[in-house]
C-alpha cells in the first residue's frame, strides 16, 4: 500500500536556527495517528510542511510525499490540487481560520465549488447551496439553512469549528489534519467536536493526523502516537504501548503529568 503521507528526514530552519530535525513518519489510508508534545515541539510546523504551507521565512529540506507527489521544493501552484483532495486541515481557532467578512455558506460553498469543478459536476448556485446545507447538516449544525446566511461572529465557537470541519470535508480529502481543533472550546463542546470528528473519519474512511498536547484527547482519537520534543521525534508506537509503558523520559513526564491531573480531578470530586 502506498502511504498517503510519507515524510523522510524532514528538517525546518529559520535563519540557520533548526526548528525541526530528522523527522520521518508515514500515514496509510484509514490510519489514525496522533502528534503530541508541548508548544514549540514542532508538531504544527511538521503538519504545515506536509501540505506546503510553511511561511517563506522557514526553509524545509528532506522529503515529503503527499498523495505520491513531492512537496518539498514544489511550486505552490503545483500543490494547490493536493490541498483538499489529498489532505485538508482543521485549525485550532475557527474564528481566525474563517474569513470574518464572508458568510458561512459562501466560505463552505467555495470549497464545494472547487470539488465540483474537479469532478466535472455542475457548479450552478442551487446545486452548490444544496450541497453546502447538506454538509452543515452532516457536521450536526442546528438550522443549517439559517447558518448558511450567518456571519462567523454570529455563531458560537463550537459552531464555527463545525463549519470549519465542513469546509475541510467539502473536497472529500483522503487525509484530515486536525491541528489542536478543540483548544479554544469549552470541555462540553470539545467532547462534541471530538465525537463528531471520530464519526466522520470512520464514515468517510479517511486517515487522520490529530495534533494536540492533551494526552487523554489524543488517546481517544487515534491508534498510533508520535511524540515530539524540541523538533525531534523521541517516541512512536501504538497508543496503548506509548501511554501504558512510555520508554522516553519526556513521554514518561507527559504521562505522569496527565495522571497527576486526573488524580487531582478525582480528589476534587
Amino acid at each position: 500500500m502506498t502511504a498517503l503521507l510519507k515524510i523522510e528526514n524532514l528538517a525546518i530552519q529559520t535563519g540557520g536556527k533548526p526548528l525541526v530535525a530528522d523527522v520521518s513518519l508515514s500515514i496509510d489510508g484509514g490510519e489514525r495517528v496522533g502528534f503530541i508534545g508541548e508548544s514549540g515541539s514542532g508538531k504544527s510546523l511538521t503538519a504545515l510542511a506536509a501540505i506546503g504551507l510553511l511561511p517563506d521565512t522557514l526553509k524545509a529540506s528532506g522529503s515529503v510525499l503527499l498523495g505520491g507527489r513531492e512537496v518539498i521544493g514544489a511550486r505552490d501552484r503545483d500543490l494547490v490540487p493536493l490541498r483538499g483532495t489529498a489532505a485538508a486541515v482543521v485549525f485550532q481557532e475557527p474564528l481566525t481560520a474563517l474569513d470574518p467578512l464572508v458568510k458561512i455558506g459562501r466560505q463552505v460553498g467555495e470549497a464545494v465549488k472547487r470539488r465540483a469543478k474537479r469532478d466535472g459536476a455542475t457548479t450552478d448556485k442551487a446545486s452548490i447551496t444544496k450541497e453546502v446545507v447538506a454538509l452543515l447538516d452532516q457536521v450536526a449544525l442546528p438550522e443549517p439553512n439559517r447558518i448558511v446566511d450567518a456571519w462567523p461572529h454570529e455563531i458560537s465557537g463550537g459552531q464555527r469549528q463545525r463549519a470549519a470541519i465542513a469546509m475541510a470535508l467539502a473536497c472529500k480529502p483522503k487525509l484530515l489534519i486536525a491541528d489542536e481543533p478543540t483548544t479554544a472550546l469549552d470541555v462540553t463542546t470539545q467532547a462534541e467536536i471530538l465525537a463528531l470528528m471520530a464519526r466522520l473519519v470512520k464514515e468517510r474512511d479517511m486517515a487522520l493526523l490529530f495534533i494536540s498536547h492533551d494526552l487523554p484527547v489524543v488517546a481517544g482519537a487515534v491508534d498510533r502516537v508520535v511524540v515530539m520534543q524540541h523538533g525531534r521525534i523521541v517516541e512512536t508506537g501504538a497508543v496503548s504501548d506509548v501511554f501504558g509503558r512510555p520508554g522516553h523520559p519526556y513521554t514518561q513526564s507527559l504521562v505522569a503529568a496527565a495522571r497527576a491531573f486526573d488524580n487531582a480531578l478525582e480528589i476534587a470530586r
